[in-house]
């Protein structure tokens, strides 16, 4: 055993302990404080997620962020309203709200960022925040984005680097021109003003960017009548919808594009087709629409329409007639032209028979492909349908007038015409002059 010897120590001096336990602690504690800043740091960046999730909004302010969400929600409410969808986005999209810089002025409003990452695709739009911004470019950004990923929703094999697909500006505009409670009538103005009726393959190749305010004013006017015509035509939301999932294939010929989409616009009809709808916006003024008798007279009309038996016999067949048998080239011609005069009816038609005679121009246009299965049991359903409405409109007018002349406390001045009339075609009978009348007309006055 060894000894101690007295007054030694085996360990070391309790002061120096202290202070080795003191540096330790205070370098964790200092270490955790730079890690605490951190992660406070990085959770100060506030976002807003979009009530269906597909929108994260980072930047701004709560209000800047709620409003910015309530924008895109309506876009995107707006645009599967008119595709006759279901909202099924798997793509998430990043808005980034940042102030105008003071230094750098020329950096654009909205820039999209759109791009191939290992774990997918990622959509990011910046949109600069101020005063002065325009609400329909941001509109129109929006929109872009939310067709971006419609459009590569389902192509998830597409390499890093690969060259993506533009939207068609024509797309863009015509639906956001589509949207319900639109102000139309500076679109209707400016077909109105211009002579020239842009062909068909010419205007899906412009390129409103370098038009001047007057150029995209009627590009913005074409590109409505031409998704409004798509959209009007046999199965028309559907085959938009399709067209719009397959423009991640699209070819360098946009007209080609269109047709092999819309088949019964295939061939040169299609650019007889676009005239007629231009010439159709143009003469039809939106706040000029037709009554309900006078929609159903035209429709009445319209539908006594006789086409050619194309056996070189002079008897006419009526549409009935055709709806029981194939058409011929000469018929199916005949049945194009006949779906055009519904489709301008229809652009100043009563909203309550618009909806039939869209049905009548699309059942025109089965008819011209030659598809008449069902025919002719949806000519008699829509013909039911119009003699119900005809009936109905003839009660709520009977009843108008009756409370009209009997109900109201004051007149309104609606029957003055006819009253009048009824009174200078049958004059009052001469006052008699006998003793009796003399005595009647003497009491009148005094009670």
């Amino acid at each position: 055993m060894l000894a101690n010897p007295p007054g030694a120590q085996l360990f070391c001096p309790q002061p120096v302990v202290k202070i080795k336990i003191l540096r330790i602690f205070t370098v964790t504690f200092f270490a955790l404080s730079i890690f605490a800043f951190e992660s406070g740091a990085a959770a100060s960046i506030e976002r807003s997620v979009s009530p269906s999730g597909q929108f994260v909004i980072y930047g701004g302010d709560a209000a800047w962020r709620g409003a910015v969400s309530a924008l895109a929600e309506r876009t995107k409410a707006n645009l599967l309203a008119v595709l006759q969808r279901r909202d099924q986005w798997t793509t998430a999209a990043v808005i980034n709200l940042q102030p105008r810089a003071a230094n750098l002025p020329e950096n654009p409003t909205a820039a999209l960022r759109f791009s191939q990452t290992g774990s997918g695709l990622k959509l990011q739009l910046d949109l600069t925040i101020s005063g002065e911004m325009n609400l329909g470019a941001m509109e129109r950004e929006l929109l872009r984005m939310i067709l971006l990923e419609m459009i590569y929703r389902n192509q998830t094999a597409i390499p890093s680097g690969e060259a993506y697909v533009e939207v068609p500006d024509w797309l863009i505009e015509g639906l956001l021109a589509l949207t319900l409670n639109r102000d139309r009538l500076p679109l209707s103005n400016a077909l109105a003003v211009s002579e020239r009726i842009t062909p068909l393959d010419e205007f899906l190749r412009e390129r409103p960017e370098l038009l001047d305010s007057a150029g995209r004013l009627l590009y913005r006017a074409n590109s409505f009548a031409l998704v409004q015509l798509l959209v009007e035509s046999a199965d028309g939301h559907a085959r938009l919808g399709r067209y719009i999932d397959n423009l991640a294939f699209a070819s360098n010929n946009p007209l080609a594009d269109l047709q092999a989409a819309f088949p019964q616009f295939a061939g040169n009809d299609f650019g007889n087709v676009w005239k007629s709808q231009i010439g159709g916006i143009k003469s039809s003024e939106p706040s000029d629409l037709l009554t309900f008798s006078h929609t159903d007279e035209k429709l009445v009309a319209l539908l006594q329409t006789k086409f050619s038996s194309g056996d070189g016999r002079d008897k006419s067949l009526s549409l009935e007639d055709l709806c029981q048998k194939k058409p011929t080239p000469v018929q199916r011609m005949a049945l194009q032209k006949f779906s055009q005069e519904f489709t301008l009816l229809a652009a100043h038609a009563n909203p309550i028979l618009r909806s039939i005679v869209q049905d009548y121009q699309q059942l025109a246009v089965q008819l011209a492909l030659g598809k008449n299965r069902a025919a002719g049991a949806r000519l008699t359903e829509l013909k039911a349908l119009r003699s119900r409405l005809s009936e109905r409109m003839t009660e709520i007018d009977d009843y108008l007038n009756w409370f009209e002349a009997t109900q109201l406390s004051t007149p309104s001045g609606l029957f003055e015409d006819f009253l009048n009339t009824s009174s200078a075609a049958s004059p009052s009978a001469a006052h008699r002059k006998d003793a009796f009348s003399a005595y009647l007309d003497a009491m009148e006055e005094q009670f």
